[in-house]
């Protein structure tokens, strides 16, 4: 139904789980590429700080790092949870944003001609720049930190959306003709299916970057949230909770970005529905 594009995200996907005594055997090799370059970087990053004898105030090693973890646990868990609240809210919204517009895109052209300039727009404006103002116009909640996650992540999802809905072959319109279809069961049947794998293409890219909105939007006014631990341990110069905090966000963000994943493969249930790199 789908034509696979190179234009679409990179599938960084793992492969699907089997049954039986194979099933741990293709996890490893899925992972274990990953995990050995991480464990080597760690490795690599212990061994300089302890060689060069680097101060832990510049550049503090992996094992003070996870000390630090586990000793603030339970603030730091509570930031993340703060700052994932306003990402997934951000992303929930801005998908239904983008899904509205790529609809409106495919009913005119003429619109489409008039309102995509205007994304671009938004796309190239820096974040930086945004967040403030949202703060101003929003307050110091959470809905500034919605508001920018949602900004981050519409781009993404409408443009491919949009390229998934165009993506139908003619001749499937021609068959639903002669089999007597409604336009609005064309629509369903047809091209919502087409765009569904270019949406959750645009989701996984947009995964990270609501995430990176919410602690952005934190850095310009925030009570809590892992933003603004970043911000605090700056100012104070604490190295070792900035990577901290640095990790926390990332794990986060993966956590996240596999969600998405799992979704995906729910939603996309058909043979070679998802898009390949």
């Amino acid at each position: 139904m789908t034509e696979a594009t190179g234009e679409a995200a990179s599938e960084v996907l793992a492969p699907s789980p089997g049954k039986g005594p194979g099933r741990l055997r293709t996890l490893l090799s899925a992972y274990a590429p990953a995990i050995l370059v991480f464990l080597a970087v760690g490795f690599a990053w212990e061994a300089a700080v302890a060689f060069f004898r680097i101060p832990k105030f510049l550049l503090p090693a992996p094992s003070v790092v996870i000390q630090r973890i586990i000793a603030d646990a339970e603030p730091l868990a509570q930031n993340v949870f703060v700052t994932m609240q306003a990402a997934v809210a951000g992303l929930i919204l801005g998908t239904i944003i983008a899904l509205a517009f790529a609809l409106i895109f495919l009913m005119s052209r003429i619109l489409e001609r008039a309102l995509f300039p205007w994304a671009i727009i938004v796309q190239t404006v820096p974040i930086l720049a945004i967040a403030p103002l949202l703060t101003i116009w929003l307050g110091f909640g959470i809905a500034p930190k919605i508001a920018v996650s949602a900004i981050i992540t519409i781009f993404p999802i409408l443009v491919n959306t949009v390229r998934g809905l165009r993506s139908v072959n003619r001749q499937v319109f021609e068959l639903m003709r002669v089999i007597g279809a409604s336009p609005g069961q064309t629509f369903r049947e047809v091209r919502v299916f087409a765009a569904m794998p270019y949406t959750f293409a645009g989701l996984r890219i947009s995964a990270g970057g609501a995430v990176i909105g919410a602690i952005v939007a934190e850095f310009t006014g925030a009570n809590l949230g892992i933003g603004t631990v970043i911000v605090n341990a700056g100012y104070r110069q604490d190295a070792t909770m900035l990577f901290s905090a640095i990790f926390c966000s990332c794990v986060a963000t993966i956590a996240l970005f596999y969600v998405v994943v799992a979704l995906e493969r729910l939603c996309l249930f058909w043979p070679d529905a998802r898009l390949e790199s």
